[in-house]
Parts: C-alpha cells; structure tokens; sequence
C-alpha cells in the first residue's frame, strides 16, 4: 500500500487506535495511536524544529495495521507506505528505527557500518523516543495536532519531488 494524501495516512492513524501492541523489551500492551502519537510528542520536545522526524515518530508503527499478522516486516512495510506522500528522509528513517534498536548488539564492523549512515543520529533518536513512548495515560494530544505538520511535510516532499 502506499499512501498518497494527508488524508488517507490520518484514516490510517485513526485506525491505530485501540490496537495493541507489546513493547520491545516487554511489558504490557500499550495501544499503538496513544504510542504513536507519544513518540512524537517526545521528539517534538526534543527537535522541535525537525517536522520531518517527529513525522517519523509518528508513522513509525502504521505497518501494523497493514498487515496485522505480520510484526516481523511492520517497519519496511511503514516505510515503504509513506515514501511517496513523505519523502525519502521519513521513509529512511521509519525503516532505520528498527536498525537502531539492534545497534547496542551489533558487531564492531556492523556498527560502525550503521554509524556511517547520515541519518544514524536521528534514527537512533527516534528509536530512544519509541521505546520511551510506553507510558499509560499520559495525555500526547490528539491525532488533529498533527494534520498541519503532516500536510508541510508532505508539500515539501511534493515540491521538492518536482524539482527533481
């Protein structure tokens, strides 16, 4: 699938909502909108002025839902779905979370393999606010917050898709 307007991605943000989810390093089930929406709450706090990964952030999960039986490929799946309405810089990053999280067990040479990548900083970052982005209750906002930061992500990606 791939996601071609603002408005089909919030129908499917919308559609997160009472999914469940367990964490990375387990725990209880968290619902997967309250984490998305979590995550990128945290990384707006953090790089207020980096819409492209809070954007991140917040689609980092969507491959859930488009194929819920299959958690294995869920981040390719992400990333492949909001490359064409995102840009390749939120695609890459969606798709390198899940590379960061491996990368305190990874070998000296696939480290430093993943530290070369010019997007390994901010895919760890997104990675530090996912798996910080477990918490019951906590009050992210509302899913509308962000309709205006994925709609200036996305027109950015379109005029820059056209210049190219």
């Amino acid at each position: 699938m791939e996601l071609r307007s603002v408005e089909e991605l919030m129908d499917l943000l919308h559609a997160c909502r009472g999914a469940r989810r367990t964490p990375h390093r387990g725990g209880k089930p968290v619902d997967v909108h309250e984490h998305a929406l979590q995550t990128a709450a945290l990384l707006r706090r953090s790089h207020p002025a980096d819409k492209e990964l809070q954007v991140a952030g917040l689609v980092h999960d969507i491959g859930l839902l488009l194929r819920p039986d299959d958690d294995s490929g869920h981040t390719d799946r992400a990333a492949d779905a909001v490359r064409p309405l995102l840009g390749e810089r939120v695609s890459r990053l969606v798709r390198l979370h899940s590379v960061a999280g491996r990368y305190r067990a990874m070998t000296p040479q696939e480290a430093a393999a993943f530290a070369r990548d010019p997007l390994a900083d901010d895919a760890l970052t997104l990675r530090q606010a996912d798996e910080a982005a477990h918490v019951r209750g906590l009050d992210a906002g509302v899913l509308e917050d962000w309709r205006t930061v994925l709609e200036l992500v996305a027109a950015r990606h379109a005029r820059l898709g056209a210049v190219d």
